[in-house]
């Protein structure tokens, strides 16, 4: 199944983005001795409200496939 492969990567991918959003967001204010990085907070909530909607529809993709799934074995049978 070719979406649920499609769907699990793009869950991957969304994860992969909030987690390094949510360490800038974490290293923001952070004084490390190294060359001060410009953070901007609303763009790092922007990319973590959309990382979660990306989460969401992909997971809803696989909710789909599965149900679609059933039904065809349903009819199988």
């Amino acid at each position: 199944m070719q979406a649920l492969n499609t769907a699990a990567a793009g869950m991957f991918a969304a994860a992969d983005r909030l987690n390094a959003s949510a360490q800038r967001t974490a290293a923001w204010g952070l004084d490390q001795g190294q060359t001060e990085q410009k953070i901007d907070l609303a763009h790092e909530a922007v990319e973590q409200v959309s990382a979660k909607t990306d989460f969401a529809a992909n997971a809803a993709v696989i909710k789909t496939a599965d149900e679609m799934t059933g039904a065809l074995l349903d009819m199988k049978v």
